[in-house]
């Protein structure tokens, strides 16, 4: 099924896995099928902030199968509206949300990242982590909980290896020695060529 506001695909007909495309075009998904490519913030906004329990479930998901345990997202906070076509469009997609065990998790999809993105992402997760409620006599900072910065990068690489994705904790180096923090940052990369 075709969305008569989108350019008519044109992929070319060859035998190579990922052949090439324009990049707004839906993917071919064999037997005449296509999808929308999820990399694109109206798409992965669409399928993911979304006040239902589907956008949960699949966000749950994604955030699950990149902190390699099983989470469930229990409230969603969109920074940015929900989109219901794909040609609203927006420089970024950002959803906070909690999981019902109350950890903070920030996702972002960026599309065209700036040099500056490894230390915004820092950023951040600092004040993801600072947000949390721990007033109280009867809470200490064993009740913070773990933080997620979760930003999937596309079009530019920023670290010199081929890994899908990076898991960025408190270390040292020298002595091989993990400080055990609780905020994380992740950052799978999507190139723009492969799908």
């Amino acid at each position: 099924m075709q969305n008569a506001n989108l350019r008519p695909n044109t992929c070319m007909n060859t035998n190579k896995q990922n052949p090439p495309r324009n990049e707004w075009d839906p993917i071919p998904f064999g037997d005449g099928q296509r999808i929308m490519d999820i990399r694109f913030d109206p798409v992965f906004k669409g399928v993911f902030t979304k006040d239902t329990a589907k956008s949960r479930g699949a966000l749950s998901g994604l955030i699950s199968a990149l902190i390699g345990r099983t989470v469930t997202v229990e409230t969603i906070i969109a920074n940015e509206p929900p989109v219901d076509d794909t040609r609203q469009r927006y420089l970024r997609f950002d959803v906070a949300c909690k999981t019902t065990k109350g950890e903070p998790v920030n996702v972002e999809m960026c599309f065209n990242p700036k040099a500056h993105e490894p230390i915004r992402l820092e950023y951040h997760t600092a004040r993801l982590f600072l947000r949390q409620d721990i007033h109280g006599q009867d809470k200490t900072y064993n009740d913070l909980k773990e933080t997620y910065q979760i930003a999937i990068l596309a079009k530019t690489k920023f670290f010199p290896d081929e890994n899908f994705a990076h898991n960025f904790l408190y270390y040292d180096p020298d002595n091989r020695i993990s400080l055990g923090g609780k905020t994380r940052i992740i950052t799978p990369r999507v190139a723009a060529n492969k799908f």
